[in-house]
């Protein structure tokens, strides 16, 4: 308790420090202010149907992403998944398309570029996601709850929601630039952890009554949380430095030196990125169901929108870890990790430079993922497992899955972020036990 004290006191003595964080708070106050705020022509009063709509399934999680916004028929409904979804087309189009990785070779003005790009398209998925989420109220809502009817409603209401979208994206970028962490995925962890405390209640009133099975099973559901959460975060830290011996028993190669070196790999490379990936994949039988009048489709829609079960959590089970795989291949270029440890004079020991000393780390990387991708891709079906169990669907949610990774990675980043600034003017940090390591690792390794 007195090294947390100590610990606020040199934050607070820092003046860019507090003032980023005084930024920080604002901005996310903002955010959850406007995720109260109806649609102009909307009654709040006649949400119930579209709240219990949400209360489980895919659109559970998303209204998770967006703190409740979905539910309430906010002006930030949608939140900023659409600016996630267009941010992931255009990596993907950094890797296949010519003039998206000229782009990624020029430095800040490419950013820019590629920055500006990614709002474009943001903007065109709004226009299109907006006029499907007003069709859904329509489906869901009595018409009761509807002040203003027809084309007028719509367009106007299309312009808010992409407006909304939009506002929340800035709000992001500016807790990036003048805040402390990344804006956007705070903006994110703010939403799901805005839905902790409700969720939380939920569950302890189910336990507590006849049949929920008391205060002691409550009090397990809490140990295993908290089980899940250490190995989450190992997880989301990974391997910062695969220690070279273990990397050639992992190749079969037992000729190694005694002097312990290190490779910048990580057990998990990819991050949530291939949860995110699965997830906006299993949205998309539901989307062409509402599009299709075939009982098949909705077969399949029902099938794929069954959180608890068995093909919907095999499929996912199995896209996360292809995902995994390729994210990772997208992320980790082991000829330019080779071609950098040449030019800083580094080497494997018993591992020639040049193509052997890459395809020596491509077979480590390919080896050490695997393990990774099928932790990744349990802890992502785990809240599955939960709600089996009995626990709520609301609490179940933070026992893995997208909404504990982002959590536990928002933070230790933030955190990481925040002891930076405390080191650099010659505090000491949050741990004592060390630096907290964030999810884009210690620094360099030692070659």
């Amino acid at each position: 308790m007195k090294k947390l004290i100590e610990t606020l006191k040199n934050i607070y003595k820092i003046e860019d420090l507090r003032s980023r964080i005084g930024i920080t708070l604002f901005f996310l106050l903002i955010y959850r202010l406007g995720s109260f705020v109806s649609l102009p022509g909307i009654d709040p009063a006649q949400l119930a149907e579209l709240k219990n709509q949400t209360s489980d399934g895919l659109l559970g999680l998303l209204n998770m992403f967006t703190g409740g916004a979905f539910s309430q028929a906010s002006i930030f409904a949608l939140g900023i998944m659409p600016y996630i979804s267009a941010s992931i087309v255009v990596q993907l189009l950094g890797i296949a398309v010519p003039y998206f990785q000229k782009l990624q070779k020029e430095g800040e003005s490419g950013r820019r570029k590629i920055n500006q790009i990614t709002r474009y398209l943001t903007i065109l998925i709004l226009i299109f996601q907006s006029p499907a989420y007003l069709a859904n109220l329509h489906a869901t809502l009595p018409e009761t709850a509807f002040a203003l009817k027809g084309t007028m409603f719509t367009i106007t209401s299309t312009i808010i929601l992409t407006a909304g979208s939009m506002f929340v994206m800035w709000l992001g970028e500016r807790i990036t630039d003048k805040g402390i962490g990344n804006g956007i995925s705070l903006i994110i962890m703010i939403g799901i952890i805005a839905r902790l405390p409700q969720s939380l209640i939920g569950e302890a009133i189910s336990r507590l009554e006849d049949q929920g099975g008391g205060l002691v099973i409550f009090l397990v559901e809490f140990v295993v949380l908290f089980v899940v959460f250490m190995l989450t975060i190992l997880l989301v830290q990974g391997t910062r430095r695969v220690p070279v011996q273990y990397a050639k028993r992992i190749v079969g190669n037992k000729q190694y030196g005694g002097v312990r070196q290190y490779i910048p790999l990580k057990v998990n490379a990819a991050g949530v990125m291939p949860i995110i990936f699965a997830q906006a994949i299993m949205f998309v039988p539901m989307s062409l169901a509402q599009f299709a009048d075939s009982e098949s489709m909705s077969g399949l829609a029902a099938a794929f929108s069954d959180y608890t079960g068995f093909w919907y959590n095999l499929t996912m089970f199995l896209m996360v870890i292809i995902f995994t795989y390729f994210y990772t291949a997208i992320t980790v270029n082991p000829t330019a990790m080779a071609e950098d440890m040449k030019k800083n004079g580094g080497f494997i020991p018993g591992v020639k430079p040049g193509k052997k000393t890459v395809e020596f780390l491509d077979t480590v990387m390919s080896r050490i993922t695997l393990p990774g991708s099928i932790f990744l891709g349990f802890v992502t079906i785990l809240p599955s497992f939960a709600m089996m169990a009995g626990v709520t669907t609301g609490f179940a949610y933070f026992y893995g899955g997208t909404s504990l990774l982002i959590m536990v990675g928002v933070v230790l980043d933030t955190l990481q972020q925040v002891e930076s600034h405390l080191l650099m003017r010659h505090y000491d940090g949050l741990m004592k036990s060390g630096r907290i390591k964030g999810r884009a690792g210690s620094g360099p390794a030692v070659m």
